[in-house]
């Protein structure tokens, strides 16, 4: 999957990751250039891999870096031997990249709609996205998919996971996090490599959001650190916000208005949402200005996409590891009953463990 500060898909809004599993890489894709660029990229990442056992010995090494590096090691072995994590080659590489970002996602909707337009894959099903590693081509893509009419949405991805194809490794655009960030990244990557549903992205991430929560809970406790208290209300309130926005778009385009009367609702839709978000900033957060760029900038469905994704489910999985009494074992036991389940099932049963732990 693909990701973004303090929050996982999350750099102040939701967090980005990318999947790139086998079967994004060699199949079902519509486009022989696309799986073409795909697998050069992961390709050129496998290439310019370097074993950071190696790397820190290094004396030419950055010693910052090497102290980095070093502690995501420490925070690697911790997500195998206590949090149950795949013990596999992932995450103990490093590729410095020459780029901000190592993939930028395409979200796409159509005009008049909050539903994604979805790129399945044989091995991750489908995704709301298609990731390309290179930023150019990304804009193309996303300039054919405006030319037939779509909303659309670019957006850079610091880190990805292959679900376990490929040893992942740690990236240069992922050492702008802190070192929590980091640490819990690993712990939610490897989430994804344990228990991946095709095809159901909320249970998905929603799982490793709350295997990267608890996780960098423990991981702090470990090493006598104070509970990590992230600064979530402001990015709780602004994500209630976004889905406000979409569900009020989502009413608007099932009325019975003509195209004309639903294009002009759309924008009073958009207004009206930045008119709230003045308010609400300037009573519950004066002085704080992260989020005055988002807003700003254009905004159509493609971009309201990821909000709400990332955190849908986690009070359940919550409850499940109470119910667990905190033993992960029997936790990632009970995952996958509900992984198991036909997805309608799923979700009711999702419903039931979050209302029972309000």
């Amino acid at each position: 999957m693909s990701r973004g500060q303090s929050r996982p898909f999350r750099i102040a809004f939701p967090r980005l990751i990318a999947i790139m599993a086998m079967g994004l890489l060699l199949g079902a894709c519509s486009s022989l250039r696309y799986y073409a660029q795909a697998a050069h990229g992961q390709g050129r990442l496998i290439v310019h891999q370097r074993k950071i056992s190696r790397l820190v010995r290094d004396p030419a090494t950055d010693p910052q870096l090497a102290a980095r590096l070093q502690l995501a090691q420490q925070a690697r072995r911790f997500a195998s031997q206590r949090l149950g994590l795949p013990d596999n080659r992932s995450y103990t590489g490093y590729v410095a990249l020459d780029r901000p970002y190592v993939v930028w996602n395409v979200f796409a909707t159509p005009r008049f709609s909050v539903h994604a337009v979805p790129q399945c894959f044989p091995i991750a099903g489908c995704v709301a996205y298609r990731g390309w590693f290179k930023k150019a081509d990304a804009k193309a893509d996303a300039a054919r998919l405006q030319a037939r009419g779509d909303d659309v949405w670019v957006g850079g991805v610091p880190a990805y996971s292959t679900l376990g194809w490929f040893a992942d490794p740690i990236l240069s655009s992922m050492l702008r996090w802190d070192d929590d960030e980091l640490d819990s990244t690993i712990f939610h990557e490897l989430a994804h490599q344990l228990i991946y549903v095709k095809g159901d992205t909320a249970f998905n991430e929603s799982f490793a959001t709350f295997v990267q929560t608890e996780g960098l809970r423990e991981w702090r406790q470990l090493r006598n650190l104070p509970p990590h208290e992230p600064t979530r209300a402001m990015d709780d309130g602004f994500t209630r916000l976004v889905l406000d926005l979409r569900a009020r778009l989502k009413a608007l385009y099932a009325s019975a208005v003509d195209e004309a009367a639903m294009a002009a609702g759309k924008q009073r839709e958009i207004a009206a949402f930045r008119r709230r978000y003045a308010q609400w900033r300037g009573r519950d957060w004066p002085g704080n200005h992260r989020y005055d760029s988002w807003v700003a900038q254009p905004i159509n469905n493609a971009r309201l996409l990821p909000f709400g994704l990332y955190d849908q489910w986690t009070s359940a999985f919550a409850v499940l590891f109470r119910r667990a009494e905190s033993h992960w074992p029997a936790f990632y036991a009970s995952v996958r009953t509900l992984a198991g389940m036909p997805k309608s099932q799923r979700e009711q049963a999702l419903q039931a463990l979050r209302s029972s732990g309000s």
